[in-house]
Protein backbone atom coordinates (compact mmCIF):
# COMPACT_ATOMS: atom_id res chain seq x y z
CA UNK A 1 0.00 0.00 0.00
CA UNK A 2 2.81 2.29 0.88
CA UNK A 3 4.87 1.70 -2.25
CA UNK A 4 1.55 2.17 -4.57
CA UNK A 5 0.96 5.75 -2.85
CA UNK A 6 4.49 6.43 -3.01
CA UNK A 7 4.11 6.24 -6.60
CA UNK A 8 1.11 7.72 -6.99
CA UNK A 9 2.63 11.08 -5.40
CA UNK A 10 5.65 10.78 -7.50
CA UNK A 11 3.11 11.02 -10.22
CA UNK A 12 1.00 13.29 -9.02
CA UNK A 13 4.88 15.54 -9.03
CA UNK A 14 5.49 14.69 -12.07
CA UNK A 15 2.28 15.83 -13.49
CA UNK A 16 1.72 18.90 -12.14
CA UNK A 17 5.68 19.94 -12.76
CA UNK A 18 4.98 18.96 -16.67
CA UNK A 19 2.10 21.02 -16.47
CA UNK A 20 4.06 23.94 -14.73
CA UNK A 21 6.80 23.41 -17.42
CA UNK A 22 4.04 23.47 -20.09
CA UNK A 23 2.46 26.87 -18.60
CA UNK A 24 5.68 28.57 -17.83
CA UNK A 25 5.52 30.43 -21.56
CA UNK A 26 2.06 31.42 -20.97
CA UNK A 27 2.69 32.90 -17.14
CA UNK A 28 5.95 34.78 -18.68
CA UNK A 29 4.29 36.03 -21.19
CA UNK A 30 1.46 37.03 -19.42
CA UNK A 31 3.71 38.79 -16.63
CA UNK A 32 5.46 40.65 -19.11
CA UNK A 33 2.42 41.72 -20.99
CA UNK A 34 -0.11 41.91 -19.01
CA UNK A 35 0.82 42.21 -15.31
CA UNK A 36 3.66 44.52 -16.08
CA UNK A 37 2.24 47.24 -18.28
CA UNK A 38 -0.70 47.37 -15.17
CA UNK A 39 1.60 47.56 -13.03
CA UNK A 40 3.28 51.03 -14.86
CA UNK A 41 0.00 52.15 -15.50
CA UNK A 42 -1.32 52.46 -11.75
CA UNK A 43 2.41 53.75 -11.09
CA UNK A 44 2.09 56.48 -13.22
CA UNK A 45 -1.60 57.52 -12.17
CA UNK A 46 -0.69 58.24 -8.67
CA UNK A 47 2.63 60.03 -9.28
CA UNK A 48 3.71 63.24 -10.76
CA UNK A 49 6.84 63.67 -13.36
CA UNK A 50 9.10 63.46 -10.62
CA UNK A 51 7.86 59.94 -9.17
CA UNK A 52 5.84 61.52 -6.13
CA UNK A 53 2.99 60.15 -5.05
CA UNK A 54 0.05 62.50 -5.75
CA UNK A 55 -3.86 62.46 -6.44
CA UNK A 56 -3.95 65.18 -9.43
CA UNK A 57 -3.96 63.07 -12.07
CA UNK A 58 -7.15 61.66 -10.37
CA UNK A 59 -8.82 65.16 -9.75
CA UNK A 60 -8.31 66.14 -13.07
CA UNK A 61 -10.28 63.69 -14.36
CA UNK A 62 -13.07 66.41 -13.99
CA UNK A 63 -12.37 67.86 -17.01
CA UNK A 64 -13.06 65.04 -19.27
CA UNK A 65 -16.24 63.58 -17.73
CA UNK A 66 -18.20 65.11 -21.04
CA UNK A 67 -15.43 62.56 -23.29
CA UNK A 68 -16.25 59.78 -20.79
CA UNK A 69 -19.71 59.81 -21.35
CA UNK A 70 -19.49 60.47 -25.12
CA UNK A 71 -17.41 57.47 -25.66
CA UNK A 72 -19.66 55.48 -23.57
CA UNK A 73 -22.75 56.53 -25.49
CA UNK A 74 -21.09 55.92 -28.77
CA UNK A 75 -19.88 52.41 -27.46
CA UNK A 76 -23.33 51.55 -26.31
CA UNK A 77 -25.08 53.08 -29.81
CA UNK A 78 -22.77 50.82 -31.74
CA UNK A 79 -22.93 47.84 -29.80
CA UNK A 80 -26.86 48.09 -29.81
CA UNK A 81 -26.35 48.28 -33.84
CA UNK A 82 -24.12 45.44 -34.15
CA UNK A 83 -26.83 43.10 -31.71
CA UNK A 84 -29.74 43.71 -33.52
CA UNK A 85 -27.94 42.92 -37.15
CA UNK A 86 -26.17 40.27 -35.91
CA UNK A 87 -28.53 38.34 -34.05
CA UNK A 88 -30.69 36.97 -36.74
CA UNK A 89 -27.87 36.57 -39.42
CA UNK A 90 -26.38 34.34 -36.40
CA UNK A 91 -29.91 32.08 -36.20
CA UNK A 92 -29.68 31.88 -40.61
CA UNK A 93 -26.29 31.15 -40.51
CA UNK A 94 -27.22 28.65 -37.91
CA UNK A 95 -30.02 27.09 -39.61
CA UNK A 96 -28.28 27.00 -43.14
CA UNK A 97 -26.55 24.22 -44.49
CA UNK A 98 -22.89 23.27 -44.39
CA UNK A 99 -22.09 24.78 -47.25
CA UNK A 100 -23.87 28.08 -47.13
CA UNK A 101 -22.84 28.65 -43.79
CA UNK A 102 -19.15 28.42 -45.39
CA UNK A 103 -20.35 31.15 -47.62
CA UNK A 104 -21.66 33.27 -45.14
CA UNK A 105 -18.82 32.66 -42.57
CA UNK A 106 -16.40 33.88 -45.64
CA UNK A 107 -18.45 37.01 -46.02
CA UNK A 108 -18.27 37.78 -42.35
CA UNK A 109 -14.89 37.29 -41.80
CA UNK A 110 -13.67 38.60 -45.41
CA UNK A 111 -13.15 42.27 -44.26
CA UNK A 112 -10.85 41.04 -41.69
CA UNK A 113 -8.34 40.03 -43.86
CA UNK A 114 -7.52 42.89 -44.09
CA UNK A 115 -6.21 45.66 -42.03
CA UNK A 116 -7.49 47.96 -39.77
CA UNK A 117 -6.41 51.14 -41.21
CA UNK A 118 -6.85 50.38 -44.85
CA UNK A 119 -11.05 49.74 -43.89
CA UNK A 120 -10.84 52.95 -42.14
CA UNK A 121 -9.20 54.60 -44.92
CA UNK A 122 -12.14 53.40 -47.12
CA UNK A 123 -14.84 54.57 -45.22
CA UNK A 124 -13.25 57.93 -45.01
CA UNK A 125 -13.06 57.93 -49.05
CA UNK A 126 -16.95 56.88 -48.60
CA UNK A 127 -18.13 59.21 -46.62
CA UNK A 128 -16.63 62.42 -47.43
CA UNK A 129 -18.14 64.99 -48.79
CA UNK A 130 -16.78 64.85 -52.07
CA UNK A 131 -16.91 60.96 -51.69
CA UNK A 132 -18.43 58.11 -53.85
CA UNK A 133 -21.88 58.26 -51.76
CA UNK A 134 -22.11 61.60 -51.94
CA UNK A 135 -21.02 61.90 -55.45
CA UNK A 136 -24.06 58.85 -56.17
CA UNK A 137 -26.65 61.22 -54.39
CA UNK A 138 -25.66 64.18 -56.62
CA UNK A 139 -26.09 62.16 -59.68
CA UNK A 140 -29.36 61.28 -58.89
CA UNK A 141 -29.92 64.89 -58.19
CA UNK A 142 -30.49 65.30 -54.66
CA UNK A 143 -28.29 67.38 -52.09
CA UNK A 144 -25.12 65.80 -50.59
CA UNK A 145 -25.22 65.32 -47.10
CA UNK A 146 -22.34 66.14 -44.71
CA UNK A 147 -21.34 62.77 -43.23
CA UNK A 148 -17.74 62.81 -42.55
CA UNK A 149 -16.54 64.20 -39.06
CA UNK A 150 -19.92 63.14 -37.71
CA UNK A 151 -20.87 60.93 -34.75
CA UNK A 152 -22.54 58.76 -37.40
CA UNK A 153 -19.58 58.63 -39.66
CA UNK A 154 -17.81 57.07 -36.12
CA UNK A 155 -20.51 54.78 -35.30
CA UNK A 156 -20.74 53.23 -39.29
CA UNK A 157 -16.43 52.97 -38.74
CA UNK A 158 -17.04 51.05 -35.25
CA UNK A 159 -20.10 48.66 -36.75
CA UNK A 160 -18.14 47.95 -39.32
CA UNK A 161 -15.20 47.10 -37.91
CA UNK A 162 -16.03 45.33 -34.60
CA UNK A 163 -19.34 43.60 -36.30
CA UNK A 164 -17.65 39.92 -37.11
CA UNK A 165 -17.07 40.16 -32.97
CA UNK A 166 -20.62 40.80 -32.41
CA UNK A 167 -22.40 37.56 -35.01
CA UNK A 168 -19.38 34.89 -34.24
CA UNK A 169 -19.67 33.93 -30.44
CA UNK A 170 -23.52 34.15 -31.19
CA UNK A 171 -23.59 32.20 -33.84
CA UNK A 172 -21.31 29.71 -32.30
CA UNK A 173 -23.56 29.48 -29.40
CA UNK A 174 -26.67 29.20 -31.73
CA UNK A 175 -25.36 26.63 -33.66
CA UNK A 176 -25.21 24.17 -30.63
CA UNK A 177 -28.74 25.06 -29.91
CA UNK A 178 -30.77 21.48 -30.24
CA UNK A 179 -33.43 21.90 -33.07
CA UNK A 180 -35.40 19.36 -31.26
CA UNK A 181 -36.07 21.75 -28.05
CA UNK A 182 -37.67 24.23 -30.74
CA UNK A 183 -39.89 21.62 -31.78
CA UNK A 184 -41.27 20.53 -28.03
CA UNK A 185 -41.74 24.22 -27.51
CA UNK A 186 -43.75 24.10 -30.97
CA UNK A 187 -45.71 21.59 -29.89
CA UNK A 188 -46.83 22.25 -26.52
CA UNK A 189 -48.02 25.16 -28.17
CA UNK A 190 -46.34 28.07 -28.27
CA UNK A 191 -45.68 30.71 -31.33
CA UNK A 192 -42.75 32.07 -32.80
CA UNK A 193 -42.63 35.03 -30.36
CA UNK A 194 -42.80 32.39 -27.29
CA UNK A 195 -40.00 30.29 -28.92
CA UNK A 196 -37.75 32.67 -29.65
CA UNK A 197 -38.58 34.21 -26.12
CA UNK A 198 -38.66 31.26 -23.48
CA UNK A 199 -35.75 29.01 -25.69
CA UNK A 200 -33.50 30.57 -28.12
CA UNK A 201 -32.71 33.52 -26.47
CA UNK A 202 -32.13 32.39 -23.20
CA UNK A 203 -29.90 29.47 -25.03
CA UNK A 204 -28.33 31.89 -26.96
CA UNK A 205 -27.54 34.74 -24.21
CA UNK A 206 -24.20 33.53 -23.46
CA UNK A 207 -22.90 34.32 -26.96
CA UNK A 208 -25.11 37.67 -26.90
CA UNK A 209 -22.95 38.04 -23.25
CA UNK A 210 -19.82 37.74 -25.12
CA UNK A 211 -20.86 39.76 -28.36
CA UNK A 212 -21.31 42.39 -26.34
CA UNK A 213 -18.61 42.40 -24.48
CA UNK A 214 -16.20 41.82 -27.52
CA UNK A 215 -17.64 45.37 -29.25
CA UNK A 216 -18.55 47.61 -26.67
CA UNK A 217 -14.78 47.32 -24.94
CA UNK A 218 -13.32 48.23 -28.17
CA UNK A 219 -15.71 50.70 -28.97
CA UNK A 220 -15.20 52.95 -26.06
CA UNK A 221 -11.84 52.57 -25.78
CA UNK A 222 -10.66 52.98 -29.56
CA UNK A 223 -9.07 55.98 -30.98
CA UNK A 224 -7.76 55.54 -34.25
CA UNK A 225 -11.64 54.95 -35.59
CA UNK A 226 -12.89 58.20 -34.22
CA UNK A 227 -9.58 60.08 -34.48
CA UNK A 228 -10.16 60.07 -38.79
CA UNK A 229 -14.10 59.36 -38.80
CA UNK A 230 -14.87 61.73 -36.78
CA UNK A 231 -12.79 64.50 -36.30
CA UNK A 232 -11.68 66.80 -33.23
CA UNK A 233 -15.19 67.24 -32.73
CA UNK A 234 -15.79 63.77 -31.98
CA UNK A 235 -12.91 62.96 -29.88
CA UNK A 236 -13.12 59.62 -27.79
CA UNK A 237 -11.69 58.83 -24.47
CA UNK A 238 -9.02 56.49 -26.13
CA UNK A 239 -8.16 59.72 -28.49
CA UNK A 240 -7.69 61.72 -25.30
CA UNK A 241 -5.08 58.96 -23.69
CA UNK A 242 -3.13 58.75 -27.16
CA UNK A 243 -2.74 62.62 -27.15
CA UNK A 244 -1.56 62.47 -23.63
CA UNK A 245 1.39 60.06 -24.74
CA UNK A 246 2.31 60.55 -27.66
CA UNK A 247 1.63 64.71 -28.10
CA UNK A 248 1.66 65.68 -24.48
CA UNK A 249 4.40 63.27 -23.37
CA UNK A 250 2.22 62.98 -20.08
CA UNK A 251 2.20 59.89 -19.22
CA UNK A 252 0.99 60.54 -15.68
CA UNK A 253 -2.76 61.92 -16.85
CA UNK A 254 -2.79 59.33 -19.59
CA UNK A 255 -1.83 56.34 -17.40
CA UNK A 256 -4.78 58.06 -14.83
CA UNK A 257 -7.71 57.80 -17.48
CA UNK A 258 -7.03 55.10 -18.72
CA UNK A 259 -7.12 53.20 -15.27
CA UNK A 260 -10.50 54.43 -14.91
CA UNK A 261 -11.51 53.96 -18.27
CA UNK A 262 -10.41 49.70 -17.64
CA UNK A 263 -12.39 50.56 -14.23
CA UNK A 264 -15.29 51.45 -15.69
CA UNK A 265 -15.45 48.60 -18.33
CA UNK A 266 -14.64 46.15 -15.77
CA UNK A 267 -18.10 47.14 -13.52
CA UNK A 268 -19.86 47.19 -17.08
CA UNK A 269 -18.38 43.37 -17.78
CA UNK A 270 -19.24 42.48 -14.68
CA UNK A 271 -22.97 43.68 -14.73
CA UNK A 272 -23.50 42.44 -18.23
CA UNK A 273 -21.76 38.84 -16.61
CA UNK A 274 -24.51 38.91 -13.70
CA UNK A 275 -27.42 39.48 -16.14
CA UNK A 276 -26.45 36.68 -18.02
CA UNK A 277 -25.73 34.60 -14.74
CA UNK A 278 -29.54 35.43 -13.50
CA UNK A 279 -31.25 34.58 -16.75
CA UNK A 280 -29.55 30.89 -16.43
CA UNK A 281 -30.56 30.82 -13.46
CA UNK A 282 -34.16 31.37 -14.44
CA UNK A 283 -33.93 29.02 -17.27
CA UNK A 284 -32.33 26.14 -14.73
Amino acid sequence: MKNNNSAKTQSEKKRSLSGILLSSPYLVWSVIFIVAPLFFVVYYAFTDRNGNFTFDNISKLGDYTGIFIHSIWIGLISTVICLVIAYPMAYIMARSGARRQKTLMMLVMLPMWMNLLIRTYSWMTLLQDTGIINNLISAIGLPRIHMIDTSFAVVVGMVYNFFPYMILPIYSVMSKIDNNLVEAAQDLGCNKLNVFRKVLFPLSLPGVVSGITMVFVPSVSTFYIAGKLGGPSNLLIGDVVETQFKASNNYNLGSAISLVLMVLILICMAVMNKFADDDTNMIV
